[in-house]
């Protein structure tokens, strides 16, 4: 059965990513973490419109915050930079028959312009000090984070709809709070709306993602009345 096509509106902020084949690697030293910034950079400037807030690439996968104006380009822009980097990554390593690179199409989660989106890129520019890569996370260098304590010489980021707090980058290096850590992680696994529960309910219906907000779980028989309720 053909898959649904992503909806995807303007004006909504984004949490995308996509990891390799299997979580195989897909940066494998430091010029193709960089030849990836290239192309982003390539891709932002022939389709403007996708502001870009906050990036973090690692070995297996990656993630992007975006920001698209209008209804449409979050879609084109990201497919449009896969593909390049598919493309790409199979000519420089001569494994154009070596099968997909990425697990699929890419994951992207709506995020509400708020502190929410703060926790996003909180996470995002963290990833590297969790996976134990750098003893800062601005010491990574293929993160957002770096980018622009470096003036941001790939002119690749934008300007954040919400205020960034003077102390980010020690907020960045300190650990993260359990609970909006796993808040996060759900909205990715799930691919649900990361926000209040009244604006990822909005979301949902606008862009069809109710199931993602609906309970896991068989229904489960009430032992006293027998009445159905869903866990």
């Amino acid at each position: 059965m053909p898959r649904k096509p992503r909806v995807s509106r303007g004006g909504i902020a984004y949490h995308v990513m996509n990891r390799g084949n299997g979580r195989h690697t897909i940066f494998h030293k430091a010029a193709d973490f960089d030849a990836f910034l290239r192309i982003l950079s390539q891709v932002r400037q022939a389709g403007p419109g996708v502001r870009v807030l906050g990036l973090c690439l690692m070995p297996n996968h990656w993630h992007l915050v975006l920001w698209p104006k209008a209804n449409g380009q979050l879609s084109r822009f990201v497919q449009r930079l896969s593909t390049t980097h598919v493309r790409r990554h199979h000519a420089h390593y001569h494994s154009s028959a070596g099968g997909h690179l990425y697990q699929g199409r890419f994951k992207a989660f709506p995020v509400q312009r708020d502190e929410h989106l703060l926790d996003v890129l909180r996470y995002v520019e963290a990833n590297p000090l969790r996976a134990k890569k750098v003893e800062r996370s601005c010491d990574w260098k293929w993160s957002s984070l770096s980018l622009r304590l470096a003036g941001d010489p790939e002119l690749l980021l934008d300007e954040w709809p919400v205020p960034r707090p003077a102390d980010w980058e020690a907020r960045v290096n300190r650990p993260m709070p359990k609970a909006e850590m796993e808040a996060v992680r759900n909205s990715a696994k799930r691919g649900s709306p990361f926000a209040s529960p009244r604006w990822a309910g909005r979301a949902a219906r606008e862009l069809g993602l109710e199931h993602t907000l609906r309970s896991r779980g068989r229904p489960r028989k009430h032992p006293a009345a027998g009445t159905l309720l869903t866990t």
